[in-house]
This record gives C-alpha cells, structure tokens and sequence, in this order.
C-alpha cells in the first residue's frame, strides 16, 4: 500500500487529511517546551496505533494543531476521543506532568485537500510567530469561519 494511502476496507480508498485543532481545559498555558515534542511524539503513536499517519504537529502551550490522516475504520469523533483521552492520562501519569492536566471539552476538524497539505504543514509549523500577532480565539474563529462552519460568535468572547 502506497505511504498514506489510509483506506483499508475492501474496494474503499480514501485519503483524508484532517487539521485537528483542541486546547487545554480554560486554555491553560501547559504544554510547555519541555512537554511539546514527547507530547506530539505521544500522539503520533495514538494515531498509529489505530491506522493513522501524522503529518505535522504545532501549537501553543494552550492548544495544539495537528496533520493527520486514517482510513475509514475510526470516525473523526473518535480518533480525537483516543487521542485526546490517552493523550491526557500519558501526560498525568508524567512525574513532571502541569498539575490539573485536562483537554478542553470540543474540537475543530477540517478537511484538508491534498493541494494545501504543504500550506497547512507550514501553518501548523509556523504557530509561535502566528501567536505573536493573533490570539487562539481569534485563530480559532477564523478557521470556522475559513470553513463554513456556525458557530455563536458569543463563544468566543474573552
């Protein structure tokens, strides 16, 4: 099977990339340098272990962007209840772990054509100097927006 061909029912072929994007509990500041790769290294091996590729992982440490594909076996809704539960009892179990470690309740899924891989790869990579002039609710809301996706706009009121 060709390298991120995840489709692996019978006569089913897919190739469906999703940018995943989820923050800590009250966007706690948590995810600290120290954390974030053994973090997104973490979730790599979620996504695997359950017939997904990450692409690409970023973020802020109270959010966290990633690039990642599966076949048609596990929904999107979850894939991310894996690795958002497994995620948050590895990093609890951490003897260096944030005390009060939680994921924010919710997600944003989008899909991702294969023409903007390479410009959702370089977004997710990019996310301090994105930060540096945009806020996580500022991003957020630009990418359901960006989407095509309702939302309340009182949601996202600081």
């Amino acid at each position: 099977m060709k390298s991120g061909s995840w489709g692996i029912v019978k006569n089913t072929y897919t190739q469906l990339r999703y940018h995943l994007v989820f923050s800590t509990k009250n966007r706690m500041p948590f995810i600290t340098g120290e954390l974030r790769g053994a973090l997104y290294d973490y979730m790599g091996g979620v996504l695997r272990g359950h017939g997904g590729t990450l692409l690409a992982s970023g973020g802020m440490p109270d959010h966290v962007h990633l690039l990642a594909g599966w076949g048609t076996t596990v929904s999107v809704a979850e894939m991310l209840k894996l690795v958002k539960g497994s995620s948050s009892h590895w990093l609890n179990d951490r003897p260096d772990a944030p005390p009060g470690f939680a994921w924010q309740e919710g997600y944003g899924a989008f899909t991702v054509s294969a023409s903007q891989v390479p410009a959702v790869k370089r977004y997710i990579l990019n996310q301090e100097a994105h930060h540096r002039k945009v806020s996580f609710l500022e991003e957020f809301r630009t990418l359901l927006e960006k989407h095509g996706v309702d939302f309340d706009p009182k949601t996202f009121a600081d």
